[in-house]
């Protein structure tokens, strides 16, 4: 190299350095942090670009100087103006902000230098910063920088690379550990407003060195400045460890940004969309391309996602193992059947609700879903009862154990006994506003369900007590829930009880109006071991039919709801607590208006075990409070006194020495106690979460 272009090459380069020294000085504080990270490879950088600009073709220049004003020059070197200097005319210059050195002090735009790089330049810059952090310090300078750090893949890294090549050059009987920045740990949750595509892209920045992101969920974005495709393909491009995604009511993100994930995140195992409208079977065509670890999919209220894309996710997914598909307007046998009669289906949960399918897919289901164990069946309105009754004899459902059946007309006597006997292990039954189901059904399905344990009904309004009574009579539930069961009336049987029920631990009556006082006696003679009872909303139950029941009770209750039992006093309490208060672990007397102070004096005097305690909008004064506190063997854990208006300021000493176990405490709608005691308390029982 010439001599004189040597020096001139060296004052270029010093020229440069200085510059960019200049340029920093102007910098906002977050952009000098930036710039003093990347500082090796930003000086890499001008080099290069100086290495170029001398790199071209053969011509010279010749003559004038290259500052129209020769004294500044002269200031920092001396070299001839008529020199001839290896130069390329043609070259534009890479950074066009011009710097002008004055006699005491240099004056530059105001927009600073390293904003006007060229995206390009700035792109291979944030491709070679080493970390998570260096990226996030970049990311927080600049919207503009932050969309750049979005668009560059975490695999076009240079530390990615680097990574990679070692990893290769590792021995295979050598046990690799992973990095963290690849693992998933983290798990982040948008909602409403801060659903937008800034906070997304901000997410796929600041998660990468941090133990990655795992686990993302975007709910209800608006529709006007909400989440969009360009948010999802940043979160694709930063975050490949993705592994759950959920799309809740987000009107702007359709198959592009569904593509994205797809092309990127290969470890996507759940996915769920709800209220996507954008989303068609394109999108989910290609989640089943990419994304063969899959074993979870829920769909609800797409109207652009049919049997194609389901088709595609049957045959890609071997991994699947849950599917739930609710209120989709193309999806149809076709689609749920592909599902199902895949030769490698190992699905063991179905979900269909609010589907056009008909008895073709129950068919499928019956005879194909060997490896089911949880299913269940919404709104199915264009289904038979032949459907019904061919998916329980096809007598592939031998490994179901729980089923849940709402609104399906299907639902027949003739089916249900079916269904019993074509699933031998099923442990729990939910059924749910069955109009044709009366209790010649219920009682034929009981007796070929051997393996029945839970039973639930729920507004089936045909089903009577003689129904219930046969039913406990001929199996071994351990658990009963009735809930708004119009056709539940109370009545006397004439013949006296022929067997027991002692397998039932557990009884729910819920809104039942009909079942009253004889009900209740029956049940007790029939059912001696129950632990659990839930009464609640039976406002027609009084004393004298709920102590048969109580007194019936061997193996000791452990958990009372009478919630709403308008008509109950004291005496149930007093009666509940002599006779179960070594076992009792909670009792619920919300809305008990007759239930006074006594009734604590006997909880506070018998009860050993007792952890949650709720007296809400009952006759308790402050005495009640008081003998509570007073009561040394109790540990309560969670208490309410919401609505009770004789509860005042003077129970402050005695709800700070509750305090001392409560971890949860109800004063809501008690407006004799002022805001004042109330913040008091607060802050003395720093430990317990108070509700006022």
């Amino acid at each position: 190299m010439h001599s004189s272009f040597q020096g001139l090459y060296l004052v270029c380069l010093f020229l440069a350095f200085c510059a960019v020294g200049f340029c920093v000085l102007g910098l906002e504080a977050s952009q000098k942090s930036f710039f003093f990270e990347i500082q090796p490879c930003l000086l890499l950088l001008i080099t290069v670009i100086l290495f170029i600009g001398i790199s071209g073709d053969d011509d010279f220049y010749s003559g004038g100087s290259f500052y129209t004003n020769s004294t500044d020059l002269g200031r920092l070197c001396s070299i001839s103006s008529q020199v001839d200097v290896y130069c390329p005319p043609r070259k534009r210059a890479r950074i066009c902000a011009p710097f002008l050195f004055g006699e005491t002090e240099f004056e530059q735009n105001k927009q600073p230098s390293i904003d006007v790089l060229p995206e390009e330049c700035l792109f291979e810059i944030f491709k070679r910063l080493p970390g998570g952090r260096e990226r996030s310090s970049c990311a927080c300078v600049s919207k503009h920088w932050l969309m750049l750090l979005t668009s560059i893949r975490k695999s076009e890294y240079e530390s990615s690379k680097v990574v990679k090549e070692n990893t290769d050059l590792v021995s295979e009987d050598v046990e690799m550990i992973s990095s963290d920045e690849d693992d998933g740990y983290l798990t982040r949750c948008l909602e409403g407003k801060k659903a937008t595509d800034m906070r997304l892209a901000a997410v796929a920045v600041g998660t990468s060195g941090h133990g990655g992101l795992g686990k993302l969920s975007i709910r209800g974005s608006s529709s006007s400045c909400g989440v969009t495709n360009f948010g999802l393909s940043a979160i694709a491009r930063g975050c490949p460890s993705l592994k759950a995604l959920s799309l809740w009511n987000i009107p702007c993100v359709g198959d592009e940004g569904l593509s994205e994930i797809a092309k990127e995140c290969h470890l996507l195992e759940k996915l769920d969309l709800c209220q996507c409208p954008l989303v068609s079977n394109k999108g989910l065509i290609a989640i089943a391309e990419n994304c063969p670890n899959l074993t979870s999919l829920s769909i609800e209220s797409c109207p652009k996602i049919g049997n194609e894309g389901l088709q595609a996710i049957g045959k890609l997914c071997p991994k699947l193992q849950s599917i739930s598909i609710k209120d989709c307007p193309l999806v149809g046998d076709h689609g749920v059947s592909s599902l199902l009669a895949s030769a490698s289906s190992v699905l063991s949960k179905v979900k269909l609700q609010g589907l056009n399918i008909t008895d073709f897919s129950l068919a499928v289901i019956g005879h194909y879903g060997k490896s089911v164990t949880n299913l269940m069946l919404s709104g199915l309105q264009n289904v038979s009862e032949k459907g019904f009754w061919v998916m329980g004899n096809a007598q592939g459902l031998q490994k179901l154990a729980s089923l849940m059946i709402t609104s399906c007309w299907g639902v027949t006597d003739v089916s249900l006994e079916a269904m019993g006997k074509g699933c031998t292990n099923l442990k729990q039954m939910c059924l749910r506003r069955c109009c044709f189901l009366s209790d010649d059904g219920l009682v034929a399905f009981a007796k070929s369900a051997g393996s029945l344990e839970c039973l639930q009904l729920e507004e089936c309004n045909r089903v009577t007590q003689s129904g219930i009574i046969r039913v406990l009579s001929n199996c071994g539930l351990k658990s009963l829930t009735l809930v708004k069961c119009l056709g539940i009336k109370d009545m006397s049987l004439g013949a006296p009880l022929s067997s027991t029920c002692n397998s039932l631990k557990s009884l729910s009556v819920r809104n039942c109006p009909g079942f009253g006082t004889a009900s209740l006696a029956m049940v007790g003679k029939l059912c001696p071991q129950l632990q659990h009872v839930d009464l609640s909303g039976l406002y027609g139950i009084t004393d004298a039919g709920l102590l048969p029941l109580l007194e019936s009770c061997e193996a000791g209750l452990v958990k009372v709801n009478l919630s709403g039992c308008l008509n109950l006093t004291d005496e149930v309490v007093l009666a509940l607590t002599r006779l179960h208060g070594g076992t009792l672990e909670l009792l619920n007397l919300d809305g008990c208006r007759r239930i006074t102070d006594a009734s604590l004096v006997a909880v506070a005097d018998n009860c050993v075990f007792l952890s949650d305690l709720d007296v809400s909008r009952c006759a308790i004064t402050d005495s009640g409070v008081a003998a509570l506190s007073h009561a040394e063997q109790l540990n309560l854990q969670v208490l309410s006194f919401s609505g009770c208006s004789g509860v005042s300021n003077k129970s402050m000493p005695f709800l700070k020495k509750l305090g001392k176990t409560l971890v949860g405490l109800n004063l809501q709608h008690c407006n004799s106690i002022s805001s004042r005691t109330v913040e008091l308390l607060v802050e003395s029982l720093w430990r317990c979460d108070t509700l006022f």
